[in-house]
């Protein structure tokens, strides 16, 4: 799998927040970007034995909502949304869009079964279980050598 960082600081010291402020909240305000979202789910990832768990925190989806595809070595998990409001009254009509994406993409390693990979969404948390190749379960690696 791939590691994932997060980077708390900036890269310009502060001296430069108040010139670049205008253009810092055009970009930022919000979350939002030309009315897509830029919110990428948290993902926590566990190895074990038996293989890997990926747990992608995305609330408020849908099971249907979500796409996975495997491509190489490559799994991406990826959701569109667009959603439109429309509200009719005497003189006018209002009519507001939404639109909320995102896409996270994994290195998947050698030793994944890519056949029996599963998914499943449940309270808000996409979770992958990406197994290990039998033949690699039973040899761990490990192995005594006798002296002779």
């Amino acid at each position: 799998m791939t590691a994932l960082t997060k980077s708390g600081s900036t890269a310009l010291p502060s001296v430069f927040d108040d010139f670049l402020k205008p253009w810092n909240e055009w970009f930022t305000k919000g979350n939002d970007f030309f009315g897509r979202s830029l919110t990428i789910p948290s993902v926590n990832i566990a190895e074990d034995e038996k293989g890997y768990q990926v747990s992608l925190a995305a609330p408020g989806l849908k099971r249907e909502d979500f796409k996975i595809d495997i491509d190489g070595n490559m799994i991406t998990v990826s959701s569109e949304q667009e959603e439109s409001k429309e509200e009719q009254e005497k003189k006018f009509t209002r009519r507001e869009y939404n639109y909320t994406s995102f896409s996270r993409s994994f290195t998947l390693p050698d030793d994944v079964n890519r056949e029996k990979i599963e998914a499943k969404y449940a309270d808000g948390v996409l979770h992958l279980s990406l197994p290990r190749k039998e033949e690699l379960k039973r040899d761990n690696g490990k192995k005594q050598i006798a002296v002779s």
